[in-house]
């Protein structure tokens, strides 16, 4: 599949999937955490998720449609390095040979800095981010490209669109001077609640259909810790498993070039966020497959 060096898993595949030649959606792990700052341990979530799938049943009910009949192939997971940009330069090289067998790359953190790898070889797309927090710091910890900065590095670079961030709440003071003067638009909790999920929903297709393409990243702190409590940075009043479903499906009706479900770290919880994140990535295939 690649010059990158991956391993693969013989007996533990997202969702126990026995396809794997010319696959429309091709799944790619990445145990990388080397960024983490609260609570380490994401590096662990790829093997979470694929352990939690293959206990859940694959039809989703949403879209009376059964996960088992897409074409889907597990790669493993990406070999890293002790060290930032070189394990996002092979992310970048493997994502791309994906996307250039116009497959779709569904790739399992991991911190969310390795979004900043997986976004890289694509144009003219809005990206949309769920996520507790802004990562919009200009450094952190001394560290200029981590999981607090990664966005900010994004936004500078303007190559792929538009950047949308969904379920935020927890800020700092420079992250939002440099929202605003940079143009990221990003919605609440307390947007959602007070303006209602249909209003919400609206304005963000509203933005989202100038371009070509959508990426979506999905942190799993998204959601409250109430039911992701397993995640490396939790933050009260999150969003709610169905009300974030609810929003994906909406902006899953536009073409998806890629996502990625990070920051699940299973050392914290018993394994309900993994459960959540399996959950929420059988509803996300089912959405894009039912909108193309």
């Amino acid at each position: 599949m690649s010059s990158i060096q991956l391993y693969t898993y013989p007996t533990l595949k997202f969702g126990g999937i026995t396809k794997s030649d010319n696959a429309r959606y091709v799944i790619l792990g990445v145990p990388f955490d080397f960024t983490s700052t609260y609570r380490p341990g994401s590096r662990f979530g790829p093997s979470a998720i694929r352990e939690a799938s293959q206990n859940l049943e694959t039809y989703c009910l949403r879209n009376s449609l059964d996960v088992e009949d897409l074409s889907i192939q597990d790669l493993g997971d990406l070999s890293i390095l002790e060290e930032v940009k070189g394990t996002l330069h092979r992310l970048q090289l493997v994502v791309k040979e994906v996307q250039d067998a116009k497959q779709v790359p569904i790739v399992l953190g991991g911190e969310h800095t390795i979004t900043y790898g997986c976004i890289q070889t694509i144009q003219d797309a809005g990206l949309i981010s769920f996520d507790a927090h802004m990562d919009l710091r200009n450094d952190y910890l001394g560290s200029k490209l981590s999981h607090a900065t990664f966005m900010r590095r994004l936004c500078e670079q303007r190559a792929f669109g538009s950047v949308i961030e969904v379920g935020v709440r927890a800020v700092c003071k420079e992250e939002l001077d440099f929202a605003a003067k940079s143009g990221v638009k990003y919605v609440t909790p307390f947007d959602i609640t007070r303006r209602g999920l249909h209003t919400i929903s609206k304005e963000l297709k509203d933005i989202l259909a100038s371009f070509n393409t959508v990426y979506i990243t999905i942190d799993m702190d998204v959601l409250d810790p109430a039911y992701a409590p397993g995640v490396g940075n939790p933050v009260p009043e999150g969003l709610s498993p169905t009300t974030l479903l609810d929003l994906l499906q909406e902006v899953c009706a536009f073409p998806v070039s890629g996502f990625d479900v990070v920051e699940v770290a299973p050392l914290y919880d018993s394994g309900i966020t993994a459960l959540q994140a399996s959950h929420l990535i059988f509803n996300m295939l089912s959405f894009i497959e039912k909108s193309q």
